[in-house]
């Protein structure tokens, strides 16, 4: 998908079979970690991505130099763990790095490592991502045959492993404490913070935690410099960032943008715009965890400053585009009946809260809901926010929050209009109920 002359993410779309690692180093490929090995101190490495304004590109948009310069110089092991995760419904950009290209994905993490003076990474994957594992897997063993990896690497006396685990496939294992706990072999729950990662992260050691994406953009600055970098985007959004486009548009798919240039009306445009015809309604900047945007709005800039100012957030940018067939208040549900299902159960607003939510929207769909429900809804999720142990219990209240700030005319309507009760509804609402038993039977 389009939107920069020259992909630097998506290089597959530009160089055919750049997976392989003879085709990767004949475009520049480990030329980044070849520069930083034999001439660069890893605080050279470090403060290149510090002055770039590279951002976390799995959602919080910390800036990825300042996490890794929190790491302790004096303290070993320490290590980078790579979140790819990837399980906010929507999202499938770091699916496409790992399976297309994979070794600038090796690169940034072992330019990482050699900034932070660690001599082990791990690469998290979502467990269902098989395919994509294994092109990492022949990567990484490419890369081993050929001396970018193992021990004495290029007569330096530094020493890196990369190694690949794979994860059983928990939404909360996106948040990074969960993944610390999973990747120690433990159920996926989040740590209370403080401490944070950055001194006692995996085995109580110094860890760095960045998604996929983050570090598929550290070749490009370690190789070109971080003005290079930063002629990409905006003063405090540098770069450039994949948007995962699905929903009800003609060409989904990801594609790569400078941030801050091109606002989400362009990113409609460049996905052909609306697939049946029907007006976009709304749309999901970052999969179900995030504040919905009506289209009144969609003249925003695609930067994190923008995307604040209308409420929302810039996320995983997993873009789901919705045309005014959608009832919100269903839409709410769907949501909610995920965060229920993932919820991991460690803290009792999220716990209680999603599954008394569900409760009512369940109600609402049936044709049995009042006015009071809606407001009743309004107080479960006050019972939420602020409230849980880890960001995604705040997560589950978006649908909520957003829905009826923007669309409380659908809630209305569902029960003045009685949109509720009908077959279909009636229909999803059975088989929701016959797969919790069945799941629960099994």
């Amino acid at each position: 998908m389009t939107g920069m002359e020259k992909h630097l993410l998506l290089r597959d779309l530009d160089v055919p079979n750049i997976r392989e690692l003879a085709v990767y180093m004949a475009n520049d490929g480990y030329a980044a970690w070849k520069k930083a090995v034999t001439s660069m101190k890893g605080e050279e490495v470090l403060a290149a991505v510090k002055d770039s304004g590279l951002r976390g590109r799995g959602g919080a948009g910390f800036p990825a130099g300042l996490k890794w310069s929190f790491i302790p110089k004096d303290v070993f092991p320490k290590y980078v763990v790579v979140n790819g995760d990837e399980s906010e419904p929507g999202t499938f950009k770091d699916h496409a790095l790992v399976r297309n290209n994979p070794h600038q994905v090796i690169e940034g993490t072992a330019l990482c490592a050699y900034a932070i003076g660690s001599n082990l990474a791990y690469i998290y994957l979502r467990g269902e991502f098989s395919e994509p594992g294994k092109e990492l897997e022949k990567a990484l063993a490419d890369a081993y045959a050929n001396g970018l990896l193992g021990t004495n690497l290029m007569g330096t006396g530094y020493s890196l492993d990369i190694r690949v685990h794979y994860g059983a496939g928990a939404y909360i294992c996106g948040e990074e404490s969960a993944l610390l706990e999973s990747l120690e072999g433990r159920i996926g729950q989040p740590r209370l913070k403080p401490p944070f990662p950055a001194t006692n992260g995996l085995y109580n050691k110094p860890t760095v935690i960045n998604n996929v994406e983050t570090l598929a953009n550290v070749p490009w600055i370690v190789l070109n410099g971080a003005a290079w970098y930063r002629q990409f985007g905006t003063e405090k959004s540098s770069g450039v960032k994949l948007f995962s486009v699905s929903g009800h548009v003609k060409n989904p798919g990801n594609y790569e943008l400078p941030l801050g240039k091109y606002s989400i009306q362009d990113l409609l445009d460049m996905a052909g715009g609306s697939s049946t015809g029907r007006p976009i309604r709304a749309v999901l900047p970052a999969g179900s965890s995030s504040p919905i945007i009506p289209a009144v709005n969609f003249g925003a800039k695609l930067d994190y400053e923008s995307m604040a100012g209308i409420g929302s957030v810039l996320g995983s940018c997993s873009f789901i585009f919705m045309d005014d067939s959608v009832d919100m208040v269903w839409a709410a549900r769907k949501m909610i009946r995920f965060f229920k299902h993932e919820s991991c159960g460690k803290c009792t607003p999220c716990r209680e809260g999603t599954y008394w939510a569900l409760k009512l929207y369940n109600k609402l769909l049936s044709g049995e809901g009042t006015l009071a429900d809606i407001d009743m809804i309004g107080e479960v999720n006050k019972q939420i926010i602020g409230k849980c142990f880890c960001p995604l219990g705040e997560f589950a209240t978006s649908s909520m929050t957003f829905t009826l700030k923007h669309f409380k005319q659908d809630y209305i309507d569902f029960i003045e209009k009685k949109k509720g009760g009908t077959p279909e509804y009636k229909a999803e609402l059975a088989r929701d109920t016959h797969g919790h038993h069945a799941q629960a039977a099994h």
